[in-house]
């Protein structure tokens, strides 16, 4: 369940590291992965349509990424962490294991949003006792050459280091 950054915005979809992840799982398990991003998607968004998807595909484990958007767009912190909290609550209420993918903003958004915004996923992921990944992008995001001309979405060169930065948190999970 995420934004752009997992549903491979202006890449191939196939190049994508959800894509990556479920061809690496169909080789090791029988794990079937459900891409429920959507690029543009916001936390209220995200909200809105996890109660259907909860029922519908009876997840076993959900990532969460979201929250770029809502950043990016300089909503109140407070609002970003109220809706992860309910979605982190009506997985877990669901019987799904949940990992929390965090994101960073850009410097320009000044150090105390950019402080409150930080502390949103470390904080949740604590209360919730939730394996976190801190920041999707670690190794990509300061690395030009890998991320898209808008400077905020990675290229398909970079997807397979998503995937890696992913994986040392998810692998535990699937056993």
């Amino acid at each position: 369940m995420g934004d752009s950054l997992s549903a491979a915005y202006n890449i191939p979809t196939s190049a994508g590291w959800v894509s990556l992840l479920e061809e690496r799982l169909k080789k090791r398990t029988d794990w079937q992965v459900i891409n429920a991003s959507i690029s543009g998607e916001t936390t209220s968004g995200g909200l809105t349509r996890l109660p259907a998807l909860l029922r519908q595909h009876q997840p076993s484990l959900v990532l969460l990424e979201l929250g770029a958007n809502d950043g990016l767009r300089g909503l109140p912190p407070q609002l970003i962490t109220n809706n992860l909290e309910k979605m982190l609550t009506l997985s877990e209420e669901s019987g799904a294991k949940v990992m929390l993918i965090g994101i960073l903003l850009p410097p320009n958004y000044g150090p105390a949003y950019l402080a409150k915004f930080e502390q949103t996923y470390p904080q949740l992921a604590k209360k919730h006792q939730l394996p976190l990944l801190p920041f999707l992008l670690e190794g990509v995001a300061d690395q030009p050459s890998l991320m898209q001309e808008d400077g905020l979405h990675p290229t398909a060169e970079a997807q397979p280091k998503i995937l890696e930065n992913l994986w040392v948190e998810l692998k535990p999970l699937l056993n």
